[in-house]
């Protein structure tokens, strides 16, 4: 599979090849063909899906799209076609998109029944989850597909698709990462020392933070680091790295009123991260500064790292030697969730999805307040967690996001409290 950035490269040319097609008869075939095999990698995908299946209803009907291997009907529609209204069939019905796929879907053996609708217009794609026939579509744009490719990926065969959605953030954003920290360490007067590499560390957990801070909202708005930054050229990079710790590390009603409006819109930030105001930060040179603010800041978006992952993307950032001599280890993420999955987020998630067969708007508010708050009451003791990472979640906590995405229409409470991974 194509790393983040490839793929959002491809998903973008994508997008500009039918942001004005989208004619039924004509492109529906090249379309889905296109998008498998410049977005998802798929080598062959004339063979990966079939078109124009035969379903037999009181007439002959065909299904625009069939991916036996993921279990995915799909319906497609011209770019004219709102995928929301029903349109006249063949035999006089008429029937929203969906209710024409339910209706093939019923009429299939039951071996291959799909796990997945999708209806799509060539602008919009409506994804239905069968495992919840009633519930709502999730949509996605096709002006949206750079940044939420990983909302299709279900298209394709995956053993766990949500792991393998971290995994491959987390492996981009260690890339990152690895250019920051091998052109910082360029820098260091006194590289192999102990306390060179001990600084450098620092520096590059600090700078993962600020990234994720910036993305996730814990800043106040995105891109909040980079155009404070982006103020500062190279010569003076280290003394705005260097303030904007300090005021971090301040809380507001200790700060100097009188300081840079821009430091002093910065949160404070607890947990000691920022308390060592000593640490060694050397100079920046034109080409780290355009890789901090261009390419780790501008170019990916942080938020999408689960904190789960976090201990991954640190560990990119150790020195081999540290690490060997400190004893830091990480556990990935797909033995993580051997564990954690049986022992309690499954029946998390069994909880939720009871919560969302209620039929009745008060009683699905109801019950999803309460199973927020069950939550954030919940502790787990590890007794080999050995170096933990304290990170800060609010809305963007993992499992408060999914319940936030889970129930759409209910506005819950927002948690802000800190959780260690």
């Amino acid at each position: 599979m194509n790393n983040l950035h490839e793929q959002k490269k491809q998903a973008k040319a994508f997008i500009k090849r039918w942001e004005n097609r989208g004619n039924e008869r004509q492109d529906s075939q090249s379309f889905w063909l296109d998008l498998l095999q410049s977005v998802y990698e798929i080598e062959n995908p004339i063979e990966y899906i079939t078109f124009e299946d035969k379903v037999m209803l009181d007439h002959t009907s065909f299904i625009d799209g069939f991916i036996d291997k993921t279990k995915v009907l799909i319906e497609q529609k011209g770019s004219d076609k709102d995928l929301n209204k029903a349109i006249k069939q063949s035999d006089g019905t008429f029937l929203t998109p969906f209710q024409q796929a339910k209706r093939y879907s019923a009429n299939l053996p039951y071996s291959r029944r799909p796990r997945w609708i999708v209806t799509c217009n060539f602008r919009e794609f409506f994804v239905y989850d069968m495992e919840q026939p009633n519930g709502e579509p999730k949509v996605i744009k096709l002006t949206d597909l750079d940044k939420e490719a990983y909302r299709l990926e279900f298209l394709i065969d995956k053993t766990n698709e949500h792991v393998e959605r971290e995994m491959k953030v987390s492996i981009e954003a260690g890339e990152i990462v690895g250019e920051i920290y091998e052109s910082l360490l360029k820098q260091y007067i006194n590289p192999d020392s102990p306390e060179s590499l001990h600084a450098i560390n620092q520096l590059v957990v600090r700078l993962v933070f600020c990234l994720y801070a910036e993305d996730a909202g814990i800043f106040g708005h995105k891109m909040m680091f980079h155009d404070y930054l982006a103020r500062f050229n190279s010569h003076d990079f280290r003394r705005g790295l260097i303030d904007l710790f300090s005021i971090l590390d301040t809380p507001i009603e200790n700060r100097d009123p009188y300081l840079d409006k821009a430091l002093l819109a910065f949160p404070y930030v607890n947990g000691g991260m920022f308390a060592e105001n000593n640490i060694e930060i050397p100079n920046f040179t034109d080409d780290l500064r355009k890789l901090i603010l261009e390419h780790a800041s501008s170019s990916f978006d942080w938020s999408n790292i689960s904190p789960t992952i976090f201990g991954a993307v640190f560990e990119s950032t150790l020195n081999p030697e540290t690490r060997r001599s400190g004893g830091m280890h990480y556990t990935s993420i797909e033995n993580i969730h051997k564990v954690i999955d049986p022992l309690f987020l499954d029946d998390l998630k069994v909880e939720l999805n009871k919560i969302r067969q209620f039929k009745q708007y008060k009683i699905i508010e109801q019950k999803a307040k309460q199973f927020q708050e069950k939550l954030s009451s919940l502790t787990f003791f590890d007794p080999a967690c050995g170096f933990r990472v304290i990170i800060m979640t609010q809305a963007n906590s993992q499992v408060n996001t999914r319940v936030l995405e889970l129930l759409p229409k209910f506005k819950i409470k927002k948690m802000n409290r800190w959780c260690a991974v």
